[in-house]
């Protein structure tokens, strides 16, 4: 039987390390800007194993990023990397 932990949000505004420590990345709220642009998620800083890739088109809606299971490993830390986009990091 697996433990559960308390799932966190961090709005994320500029390209910065999300949560410092090692987590499971659950899910993401992602904000698209005006233009074309792109989440990625990293574990490890901003060189780091690229976990996720997620294109945006400008001026759409709000979409979220459901992540099924116990979410996605990230053993370092979380990292977030914006193009014409914000988004809200789920993780715990």
């Amino acid at each position: 039987m697996s433990v559960q932990t308390d799932v966190k949000s961090v709005p994320v505004t500029v390209t910065a390390t999300a949560y410092g420590a090692r987590t499971r990345l659950k899910g993401m709220l992602v904000m698209p800007g005006a233009a074309t642009g792109s989440v990625v998620v990293r574990d490890g800083g901003p060189s780091g194993t690229t976990l996720l890739n997620i294109p945006t088109i400008g001026g759409e809606s709000t979409f979220a990023v459901i992540i099924p299971g116990e979410g996605v490993l990230c053993t370092v830390d979380i990292h977030v990397t914006l193009d014409n986009a914000t988004a809200n990091v789920f993780h715990g």
